[in-house]
């Protein structure tokens, strides 16, 4: 192994014997020949490159970082220049306590970064003036998508038509498009100042309009809502964070949602991507709003507890009805912006906010005392200037000067300033138009908002944002919301289909250099050579991973990318003349983003049931096959199946489809089980997406960033998704854009080129074996206390494990979930696919001694559940029930529970040195939406300070 395998993979040589022993197999290959089907198997090894140390990889990224420059961008388009404090870089985005968290499922052991969720939830209802927000979305421009859909939803469907305002951003009017076309939506495009609601508003079922706006223009939208909604008409507002500090809340204007991003605040722009996008909406529509709340609710000792609620809308429950297909959002990064905002508090923001606009004025004095022509309106932080016939003369001066500055026609220039910009980029800038420095004047403390636009609000009156202003009390105050929260730091989390597998640090390294976070997105491409070389490294990388022949890096989620791989085939199938196919065949224990996604995608869902193995059920395939033949378009299928094994009939399978006209869309979740040792296109799949957040290393981040880029086989390249602010990004025969950004999130990307360049071929090979490995160990040393629901035909499982708890009568599967923390451990994935089981997914980077602890802390749960259904435990108050045990809990004066204080808290070894308390008792989650709380209680209530 090289050297960094060696650091990547749990299991040393030692082991190694001896796993593969209580499997019953003499080496590796014997088990990967009994658990792959030969008819999968590839026979042509990995072409990536060979592998790198970790000093050469970081300076090979050195080497691509040195190829892009950072010029000084003012381009605006909702990207913009923002300082990280230091102590929130250092503490939350370089750290792996906060970044290898996973989604908040178990409240117990989640409460830190819900909280800080809490947080950004309050923040964004302060500044938009609406009563309800979610805890972020993929960007700004899925998120105005996904109004659009919501908008519709409440609308029930009555009109088709969404109005578009024709000043909003250019990306996000094409990801509108994008997302409106196949559900036959009317998206038109124009200035709302001059639309005749009274006369045209039966047509719309709902309308976007942005302020400030893509030129910088904000807008008084009191009378367009009115009228709207005398119309019967929704208004979203696209709305600027850091301008509304100064600025009327768009919900004081009568908007009904409000979307935006929160980039500004803190979080690099990354040359696209990740950034955490916002949703705000009125308190009547809260159930129809897509993306995960987080609630305030109480646990069983009747303290403050938070929670995610109102799940039942989410695909994960609702499947084809859910509100929307969205899964990971970006909560590493909505927890910086949270942070941001809490760090500077009101005064800070509203000083950052008015130094921005400030610097804006004096710029646009400056240029008119220049006889330049500068667009009029009220403005936040963006100057339009008319410099004539000199446009050329303009633009070559800034590039001297390592300057960007927007084109908006041919006379036209845009300037967005931002937090960054000093004296000195002001005087620059004076000097590219030709202006006098002396002309920019001193600052003034003035805003130059007309009154009717300014805002008369509180901003941010919670008191967690004027508490931890100087770095001791911030630095503490998140060391305490960590602390909260259990992460790999603690120990394997074995979530199926999840692949919480190690973030190395050498993988994370770049993330935070300046050559790649600070590059703007819409920067021409001949700065970013770097991210080009990247970019093509990595697309290649992947397609030989997977066998295909093409690859869109633009998906920036796992949702997203089943979403787009569902496009290329329906544009597929538009092309050829066939666009009267729509139907989608799903197995019915499919993750609820696939159904959820077809639907999104314009098609129709038709159920395919499983066999009691796991397996599609072939003769019911068949069946549907047949009965949907001419309006075949798809099959969505995940492989490995999400009940862990490798299906025998995958080739038969996709053969089928495929004489009826359908095309094969591979679902990547579980492609940690094949990299080198099959290939999706060579089984017959036409698309796949890939979880780069899974199987390739990008960290969870406690519920995002993730990317889901998708690989095509050749005839679907062509249908690959463009841009419309970035060109030759796409085929020749684009889908639309699905992302706001040409490729995503880009800043990430180099964590997976990271894992593929220092494990290489061999490495990535052998990284699959373990994974498979391990989850054989566990599911040998498990299967007589907890029944292994699902094996292939010669007994194995694939990369993850279902045990089998519906046996038990006085114990639940939640119960057992629960005490688990007690061991210190996160549950595995409870209750999915499969009702009342657990399925574990340990990943090659856990060590045998990891697999070990883990495995004898299920083996010790079962003795207690044992004692529970033999009657010798009460069934309503013993140590799995009243799971899990806080500090607080077994240090109270009184224990009037028939087992000890130290069978709660520290039932083994490790729990009584390396103990991790739970922060909270077990939470009642049916009191959080009954009494739905979204924002943060007031002090005195909760706990938050």
């Amino acid at each position: 192994m090289s050297s960094f395998s060696q650091r990547h993979i749990g299991p040393q040589a030692a082991d190694l014997e001896a796993m593969l022993a209580t499997v019953g197999v003499a080496d590796l290959d014997q088990l990967v020949e009994e658990t792959l089907p030969a008819a999968i198997r590839t026979d042509r090894p990995l072409q990536v490159p060979p592998a790198l140390t970790e000093a050469e990889a970081l300076e090979r990224l050195a080497s691509y970082a040195a190829d892009n420059e950072v010029w000084r961008s003012y381009l605006g388009t909702g990207y913009h220049g923002t300082h990280t404090p230091a102590v929130i870089r250092r503490n939350i985005l370089e750290n792996p306590g906060w970044y290898t968290a996973y989604t908040p499922y178990q409240a117990e052991i989640s409460q830190g970064r819900m909280e800080m969720l809490l947080t950004f939830q309050t923040m964004v209802e302060s500044l938009t003036g609406m009563p309800i927000a979610n805890a972020s979305l993929l960007d700004e421009a899925t998120a105005a998508a996904e109004a659009m859909t919501m908008s519709w939803r409440i609308a029930r469907h009555r009109r088709r038509a969404f109005f578009v305002d024709a000043a909003a951003h250019p990306q996000t009017i094409a990801v509108v498009r994008t997302r409106a076309e196949p559900l036959g939506i009317e998206v038109v495009v124009g200035d709302p100042q001059t639309l005749d609601l009274a006369a045209d508003g039966e047509r719309f079922f709902g309308m976007l309009v942005q302020t400030p706006d893509t030129e910088g223009r904000l807008h008084d939208l009191s009378a367009l809502c009115a009228a709207a909604h005398d119309a019967g008409v929704l208004v979203t507002v696209a709305a600027d964070l850091l301008a509304l500090v100064l600025t009327r809340s768009p919900g004081s204007m009568g908007a009904d949602i409000v979307v935006g991003n929160s980039q500004r605040f803190g979080v690099p722009m990354g040359y696209g991507g990740p950034h955490a996008a916002y949703m705000a909406t009125r308190d009547q529509y809260k159930r129809q709003m897509p993306g995960r709340i987080i609630g305030v609710s109480r646990d069983a000792d009747g303290h403050v507890a938070l929670r995610m609620a109102l799940q039942t809308r989410e695909q994960h429950i609702r499947r084809q009805k859910a509100t929307s297909n969205i899964c990971t959002a970006q909560v590493l990064l909505a927890v910086i912006a949270a942070a941001y905002a809490v760090y500077h508090g009101p005064e800070g923001l509203t000083a950052i906010a008015r130094d921005v606009h400030d610097k804006a004025r004096r710029l646009a004095n400056a240029a008119a005392a220049a006889g330049l022509e500068v667009a009029g309106g009220a403005r936040f932080d963006t100057v339009v200037v008319d410099v004539g016939d000199r446009l050329d003369d303009v633009l070559e001066k800034a590039r001297r000067r390592r300057i960007n500055l927007r084109v908006l026609d041919e006379r036209r220039l845009l300037i967005a300033l931002d937090e960054t910009v000093r004296e000195t980029d002001l005087h620059d800038l004076a000097d590219v138009l030709g202006a006098r420095r002396e002309d920019l004047g001193a600052a003034c403390p003035d805003i130059a908002i007309p009154p009717a636009l300014q805002r008369t609000e509180p901003v941010l009156d919670h008191p967690v944002f004027s508490r931890y202003h100087s770095e001791t009390e911030m630095m503490r105050y998140l060391k305490r919301l960590e602390n909260k929260d259990l992460s790999l730091t603690h120990a394997m989390i074995p979530l199926g289909s999840c692949t919480m597998k190690l973030n190395a640090a050498a993988e994370m390294a770049a993330i935070t250099w300046p050559a790649f976070a600070a590059l703007h997105p819409f920067a021409p491409r001949e700065q970013a050579m770097g991210y080009k070389r990247l970019f093509t490294d990595l697309e290649q990388w992947l397609a030989d991973i997977t066998g295909f022949s093409a690859v869109s890096l633009q998906p920036n989620a796992g949702s997203q990318g089943e979403y787009t791989g569902l496009l290329t085939i329906r544009a597929y199938h538009r092309d050829r003349g066939e666009g009267h196919r729509d139907v989608c065949l799903i197995p019915t224990s499919a993750h609820g983003t696939n159904p959820a996604s077809a639907v999104m995608a314009g098609l129709e869902v038709v159920p395919v049931a499983c066999d009691d193995h796991g397996n599609i059920d072939i003769d019911d395939l068949r069946r549907q096959v047949e009965a949907h033949a001419d309006r075949l378009a798809a099959l969505m299928v995940t492989y490995p199946s999400t009940h862990g094994v490798f299906e025998e009939a995958i080739r038969d399978i996709c053969a089928q489809v495929h004489e009826s006209g359908g095309q094969v869309y591979m679902d990547g979740a579980n492609m940690n089980a094949m990299v080198g040792l099959a290939r999706p296109a060579e089984i017959g799949a036409d698309v796949l997406h890939l979880n780069l957040h899974k199987t390739f290393a990008i960290p969870h981040g406690g519920g995002g960033p993730g990317m889901g880029p998708i690989a095509v086989a050749s005839h679907l390249a062509p249908y690959l998704p463009d841009h419309p602010v970035v060109p030759g990004v796409g085929g020749d025969k684009p889908l639309g854009t699905v992302s706001a950004a040409p490729w995503g999130s880009p800043s990430i990307l180099p964590i997976s080129w990271a894992y593929i360049a220092m494990l290489g071929p061999d490495g990535l090979t052998l990284a699959s074996k373990l994974a498979i490995l391990n989850a054989n160990y566990v599911a040998r040393r498990l299967e007589e206390a907890y029944p292994v629901l699902y094996k292939g035909s010669r007994g194995r499982v694939a990369h993850e494990c279902i045990l089998d708890l519906r046996h038990f009568h006085a114990v639940s599967v939640v119960d057992v979930a629960k005490r688990l923390m007690d061991y210190g451990f996160h549950a595995p994935t409870m209750s999915w696919p499969v009702a009342g089981t657990l399925m574990v997914e340990p990943t090659e980077s856990e060590s045998r001694f990891e697999l070990d602890r883990f495995c004898d802390a299920m083996l010790a749960i079962k003795a207690e559940i044992d004692e529970v259904e033999a009657g010798r435990q009460p069934a309503d108050d013993n140590v799995l029930r009243n799971a899990p045990h806080t500090a607080r809990c077994v240090s109270a004066d009184t224990w009037e529970h028939p087992y000890s204080r130290q069978q709660a808290a520290w039932p083994d070894d490790w729990s009584r040195v390396h103990k991790f308390w739970p922060a909270v008792r077990r939470v009642d989650d049916a009191y959080g939406d009954r009494h739905l709380v979204c924002a943060c209680p007031p002090w005195g209530e909760g706990e938050q300070h």
